[in-house]
C-alpha cells in the first residue's frame, strides 16, 4: 500500500514538473520564466522528496532525505534570486511591448 501511494505522489510530481516547464514558454522574460522556474523546482522537487520518503518508511534513508531537503528549500531561493539579481546588475532589462518602433 505504501508503494502505491509514493508512485502516486511521485507521478503527480513529475506531471507538475512537466506542466510546469510547457507552461514556462508562456511567459515572455527571463525574470518571469526565472520566478515560475523557480517554483516549480522547488514544489515539484517537495512532493518528489515526499514521494521518496514515504516508499522509504521511516529510516535513517528517509532522515537524510528530508535533511537534503530542507537545505534545498532554503537555498532555492537564495540562488534564483542571486541569478535574477546578477542578470538586472548586468544590464538585463524587460522590454517594453510598445517600444518596438
Amino acid at each position: 500500500m505504501r508503494e502505491v501511494i509514493s508512485n502516486i505522489i511521485i507521478i503527480i510530481s513529475l506531471i507538475f514538473i512537466l506542466t510546469g516547464v510547457f507552461g514556462l514558454y508562456r511567459f515572455r522574460n527571463f525574470y518571469s520564466r526565472i520566478a515560475i522556474a523557480s517554483y516549480i523546482d522547488t514544489a515539484g522537487y517537495l512532493l518528489l522528496m515526499l514521494g521518496v520518503i514515504v516508499r522509504s518508511g521511516v529510516t535513517w534513508f528517509s532522515a537524510k532525505v528530508i535533511l537534503i531537503t530542507v537545505i534545498v528549500v532554503l537555498i532555492n531561493p537564495v540562488v534564483t534570486h542571486s541569478i535574477a539579481r546578477s542578470a538586472y546588475h548586468g544590464g538585463y532589462r524587460i522590454e517594453n511591448e510598445g517600444s518596438h518602433d
